[in-house]
């Protein structure tokens, strides 16, 4: 058994689970997302927009920004980029991953989530430490959390309120996949207090709230958000299993 730089085994430095970070043009939170994964204990691998070869990840994050300024809408041109084209190949055979904010706004414009991300109401920028529910556990993010824990992540959006038609909305409770909820007032009027969504599989979530800004005491309101980064390295079969995909 040999040993690596980093004091590693050669069977655990195996069993680290890399998980790709895409960077648009105007994404601000990519490295603080890539932080998050190292901090959860995975290796974070830097993913440009132009990219379209996943092999060898285990889960991708889609960061906040302001993807390609935000034009037309949120999101709506950076899901015609190659790497979303890959990641949305990926998803659909078993890949997670996870959007938060723009990313959210990416994935539902890619069809990979359901509703649409709209104007705060009131028309303003909201930035302030949010509490939240986790409503399901079960997700490939959330496994690390108690189902009805509360936490404390950040928001800072202005275009995060959710909405969705009846049917979907009544799909979506149903079925178990509204991941986390806004408690103590909902900063952006999104319906039936809505934060975060997932797949029916429970691979793809995403949320505007941002958790990679909440994985430490020491900066942010606390480490809330690193559960979630934790998750989906535990969450993840036996390292390789999912080499190739989207490649």
């Amino acid at each position: 058994m040999s040993i690596d730089q980093h004091g590693l085994s050669s069977d655990a430095a195996a069993a680290i689970r890399r998980i790709g970070v895409v960077t648009f043009p105007g994404s601000l939170d990519d490295r603080d997302a890539a932080r998050a994964v190292r901090l959860g204990g995975g290796e974070a691998v830097p993913l440009w927009h132009g990219d379209t070869d996943l092999s060898g990840l285990d889960a991708v994050v889609l960061p906040g920004g302001f993807s390609y300024g935000d034009y037309l809408r949120a999101g709506a041109i950076a899901r015609f980029s190659p790497i979303v084209g890959a990641v949305v190949d990926a998803a659909r055979d078993g890949l997670p991953v996870l959007g938060i904010c723009n990313g959210f706004q990416v994935l539902c414009e890619a069809g990979l989530l359901p509703g649409a991300l709209t104007r705060n109401a009131g028309l303003h920028f909201v930035c302030r430490d949010q509490t939240l529910r986790v409503e399901n556990a079960a997700t490939a993010w959330t496994s690390e959390y108690a189902a009805g824990e509360e936490v404390v992540i950040p928001v800072k959006h202005g275009e995060g309120r959710y909405v969705a038609s009846r049917a979907t909305l009544a799909e979506l409770e149903g079925e178990g996949r509204i991941v986390v909820r806004y408690l103590g007032g909902n900063p952006n009027g999104s319906v039936a207090d809505i934060a975060g969504v997932c797949n029916p599989e429970r691979t793809v979530v995403g949320l505007m709230p941002h958790p990679e800004h909440a994985v430490e005491a020491l900066t942010g309101p606390g480490p809330d958000g690193l559960a979630m980064f934790q998750s989906v390295v535990s969450h993840l079969p036996a390292a390789g299993a999912l080499t190739g995909a989207g490649g």
